[in-house]
């Protein structure tokens, strides 16, 4: 682990690999140390913002001393999204995936994904623990503008865009589930060790 200082208020945790990151993250989440008022996990780091009184010494001793089990971490809520699976890309996404379109929407249902962390935008998700079939790459040419509730695949993650805004996922279709919504608490629905079943509807 390698602990790099946050301006003022906080520590950020750098650690090897994404499985390792969400391990501490779920391990620290559940036991925070003395001062830390958040925690923030991202792709291969955990950001911990302090309280009032916090020591960045005594938060750093603290964390090297968690031992994390990855895979051992609890399982979160359960949220159901909804799609229309019409995507713009839904056919290249099944050409670089060797399948049909249809098996395309059989693979990205019938997984559980979790999200792993936030980013991106406030309510966007990088949801993982899909199939390897759906491993694909972002587009050569990102979008200027994808509506809100578009569901895309880049990489190994599948997400859901919470709102309009320019962007380069391999779109398969769409919800219209509110993903984010600042008048509700939390506002972030796909929030860190959420679990996420798509479903599709017509």
């Amino acid at each position: 682990m390698l602990f790099l200082p946050c301006a003022d208020h906080g520590l950020l945790v750098e650690l090897d690999d994404r499985e390792a990151a969400h391990a501490l993250y779920t391990a620290l989440a559940a036991d925070p140390p003395e001062g830390v008022a958040d925690l923030v996990p991202a792709a291969r780091t955990v950001l911990l913002l302090f309280g009032p009184g916090a020591e960045r010494a005594a938060v750093e001793r603290a964390v090297r001393a968690v031992r994390p089990a990855p895979g051992d971490e609890a399982a979160g809520p359960l949220v159901r999204v909804p799609v229309v699976y019409d995507g713009e890309d839904l056919g290249e996404v099944a050409d670089l995936a060797g399948v049909s379109p249809r098996e395309v929407v059989a693979l990205h249902t019938g997984t559980e994904w979790t999200v792993a962390f936030g980013g991106f935008a406030p309510g966007f998700g990088y949801l993982t623990g899909g199939p390897t079939e759906l491993i694909v790459p972002r587009r050569t040419e990102s979008r200027t503008r994808v509506p809100a509730g578009a569901v895309g695949l880049a990489g190994e993650y599948s997400g859901v865009y919470p709102r309009s805004s320019p962007g380069g996922w391999q779109l398969i279709g769409r919800t219209e589930l509110s993903v984010w919504d600042p008048e509700r608490e939390p506002p972030a629905l796909l929030r860190p060790g959420v679990r996420v079943r798509f479903e599709e509807v017509r």
